[in-house]
């Protein structure tokens, strides 16, 4: 039975093997995002809550984090979220877990009042979970980016009314 929980410290290894394993796989390889998670969680907005696992049978299967951005408009500042990253081991791809995590984190984030998240990933996939691309709500990416991948979606109606500008991500981002 699959279960999503906030993250325990004792989970981080786990996690960083999961995250390494994940990404692996992938057409663009690892590209330390275990590195990021180690630097978002010391970062003085991380909050606990909006990291969770996937176990199933008590192993972890999934891992999903979402941090605080900035969309930057002259002297206008508009706090939301990032996701990033999203992990699911292989072996537990396609069965569900990725919706699951986005799923409880979208609800985690409601309930503390926030009203976007951002995403840069495949946009066949996170189009799924209502992701647009944030050129079409006059949001730029603070780096160069196909602009398909670069992602975001209101959590609350009206959630992105009077947004616009360019994301700015949280020191750990830096490379």
């Amino acid at each position: 039975m699959l279960l999503i929980r906030t993250i325990r410290q004792s989970d981080y290894s786990d996690v960083s093997d999961l995250i390494r394993t994940s990404f692996a796989k992938t057409p663009n390889g690892y590209r330390d995002e275990s590195e990021l998670v180690e630097k978002i969680r010391e970062d003085k907005t991380y909050k606990k809550r909006l990291e969770v696992v996937a176990e199933n049978n008590n192993q972890i299967v999934g891992h999903g984090l979402l941090s605080e951005i900035k969309v930057v408009n002259g002297k206008q500042n508009h706090v939301g979220l990032c996701l990033a990253p999203l992990s699911v081991l292989p072996s537990f791809q396609k069965s569900g877990v990725g919706t699951a995590i986005i799923n409880e984190l979208d609800n985690r984030a409601i309930r503390l009042g926030y009203r976007f998240v951002s995403v840069t990933g495949w946009p066949d996939y996170y189009s799924k979970f209502k992701y647009k691309k944030a050129s079409s709500y006059h949001i730029q990416p603070p780096f160069p980016v196909p602009d398909d991948v670069f992602m975001i979606k209101p959590l609350i109606n009206g959630g992105l009314d009077g947004v616009s500008g360019t994301v700015k991500y949280l020191p750990a981002f830096d490379k």
